[in-house]
């Protein structure tokens, strides 16, 4: 692991590699799973807020749960998440003319009609972020649904932090991603020189 300030990051994130490749996934990160997308609470004020710039991108279905219980709701851990249709969709969804499955917050994000870009959870996805009382740790979230993300981060050699490079500046500063990167370097030259176990 390596620690830069308060922040513990897993050692995959910096040896694995990822690259997200819709063409091949569809989006489904954004409809499967247990329960809703992670949010901060200050996230759900602000989604609240540009809701009518979304509105008409949404589902039916999706607007008639937001209706009746809100863009959040706390999970069976205590955590707040994104609201879900189905049991499973995120009700930010919305899909493309190809069939792909993609956020409609960041939809209206690139339209200028929000400065939010979407929930850091999903910006930062395959990291998760867990938070402890004296550190946050940052992990690699393992998942079949992205093995064609590995197999394309493979194939163009991209790591995870540098994948995640705007979302990891935007969660922890510019100053933070540049020791990251010195420590991932330092540790590829350990790692080289049989400096590690």
């Amino acid at each position: 692991m390596i620690q830069i300030d308060d922040a513990i990051v897993a050692l995959d994130v910096i040896e694995e590699n990822f690259i997200c490749d819709l063409s091949v996934c569809q989006g489904e990160c954004c409809v499967e799973g247990e329960s809703g997308a992670p949010l901060e609470n200050e996230e759900v004020e602000i989604i609240e807020k540009l809701l009518p710039a979304i509105w008409d991108d949404l589902s039916p279905k999706a607007q008639e749960v937001i209706n009746a219980q809100g863009v959040a709701y706390k999970d069976r851990d205590g955590d707040m998440v994104t609201s879900i249709v189905n049991g499973k969709d995120c009700v930010f969804t919305y899909y493309d003319d190809k069939g792909i499955c993609k956020c409609a917050i960041e939809k209206a994000h690139k339209e200028g009609k929000t400065d939010f870009y979407k929930p850091i959870s999903c910006h930062l996805y395959p990291i998760r972020l867990e938070k402890f009382r004296e550190f946050t740790a940052v992990n690699y979230h393992r998942w079949r649904i992205c093995k064609a993300a590995v197999l394309l981060g493979n194939k163009e050699g991209l790591r995870i932090y540098q994948f995640l490079k705007e979302p990891l500046i935007r969660k922890f500063g510019n100053a933070w991603y540049n020791e990251l990167c010195i420590a991932a370097d330092e540790y590829k030259e350990m790692k080289k020189n049989g400096l590690t176990k």
